[in-house]
């Protein structure tokens, strides 16, 4: 009986395992009741500013079911290139617009709703606008009936493209008042900041973005993800598994905590000097209270004729605790020469500099290159 009931339960395992756990990366719980949430509002809002711009009459439908779906990539995968203002506006009112002149040319209702979705798809592809949602906008457009044809060409601005705007609109303040990022900008790349031709450190080593055009030509799929967050995506889990390595050096460990540093209100000159007396690069700047509120280094202070408050640059910080490897993308940047260790309340408890750790990458074994000979 045993032998029987053991493999029936892990197949179960497998098939709960492959069906209920959750298919996008990086979801949680709190992300996706900060998408229901939006979802209500956006929805709600927009049906009622729908009516109170154009009132309710029985030929007029307050919303085109296809607002539905755009909601979900809005709120739910607000990252996704899907779901950005253009392809959210555009996508929905091209399709529309699709639909519309293909019902009036064809007049077969099943091939009318076939070819208004694939020419949406086409239509979407070619403008950069591709979204879900704008299937089913050409596909209402075709079989919406007395409501639509009401309207007649009318349709693809009121009430879909009236509908994507106001959506889009309240999906904008959502997100703005959540902190999301949106519409989804990924970080700018390493620069060279000297002025030559050299790439940036950052980017001389490791995979490059033909490696990533190749990796993508090799799998022939199509991912819902843009080629720079999947570059910065893997840049983060290199740097992720160097930091799991060696999770075990933290900060507080290899931070420097005799720290030069200046209040606010020590002159330019003073600040000058103890650069060049300690051979430093960069000097924490506190207030009063001796909480960080910047850094200045040599260029700044060299430059112009401001008090030093006014050429204070946004320090980069860190805890004690924190994974010293784990600023790597901090200081090989080109910007920051250190990041400046704080407690809770950021008064200084250390800094790490770039020759800080470095000394401190030194004492890790360098790992066997793999072997390029063919396996036997």
């Amino acid at each position: 009986m045993s032998d029987d009931s053991e493999p029936t339960a892990s197949w179960r395992r497998r098939l709960h395992r492959r069906l209920f756990v959750p298919i996008l990366a990086g979801a949680t719980l709190r992300e996706r009741m900060i998408a229901c949430l939006g979802a209500l509002i956006g929805i709600g809002l927009t049906a009622l500013t729908t009516k109170l711009l154009l009132g309710q009459g029985p030929g007029l439908p307050l919303m085109v079911a296809s607002m539905g779906a755009t909601a979900v990539l809005l709120f739910a995968v607000p990252a996704s290139p899907l779901a950005q203002p253009w392809p959210i506006v555009g996508g929905n009112t091209l399709s529309a617009l699709v639909g519309i002149v293909v019902v009036q040319l064809v007049p077969d209702p099943a091939v009318a709703a076939g070819l208004a979705v694939s020419l949406a798809i086409l239509v979407m592809s070619f403008t950069r606008s591709l979204h879900p949602p704008g299937g089913a906008s050409a596909l209402t457009a075709v079989i919406g009936g007395p409501a639509v044809a009401s309207w007649g060409p009318l349709f693809p601005l009121v009430p879909v493209a009236l509908n994507a705007s106001i959506l889009l609109g309240l999906g904008l303040l959502f997100h703005r008042l959540s902190r999301r990022n949106y519409p989804h900008v990924p970080p700018p790349k390493p620069a060279n900041l000297h002025g030559t031709a050299d790439v940036p450190p950052p980017l001389r080593v490791g995979f490059a973005r033909q490696d990533i055009d190749a990796a993508l030509a090799r799998l022939d799929e199509t991912f819902d993800i843009d080629r720079d967050d999947i570059e910065r995506l893997l840049k983060e889990v290199e740097l992720q598994a160097i930091v799991r390595a060696h999770g075990d050096l933290a900060c507080a460990d290899i931070m420097s905590r005799d720290v030069i540093s200046v209040q606010s209100g020590t002159t330019r000159e003073e600040a000058l000097s103890l650069l060049l007396r300690h051979n430093i690069r960069i000097l924490p700047v506190t207030d009063g209270d001796g909480r960080l509120i910047g850094t200045v280094g040599l260029r700044e202070l060299m430059e112009g004729d401001a008090g030093l408050a006014d050429v204070l640059s946004v320090p980069s910080m860190a805890s004690p605790s924190s994974p010293a490897l784990g600023l790597l993308p901090v200081l090989t940047d080109g910007r920051a020469h250190a990041v400046i260790i704080t407690d809770p309340l950021q008064r200084v408890l250390g800094l790490i500099s770039q020759t800080d750790l470095l000394s401190a990458i030194m004492r890790f074994p360098v790992s066997a290159a793999p072997s390029t000979s063919p396996s036997r």
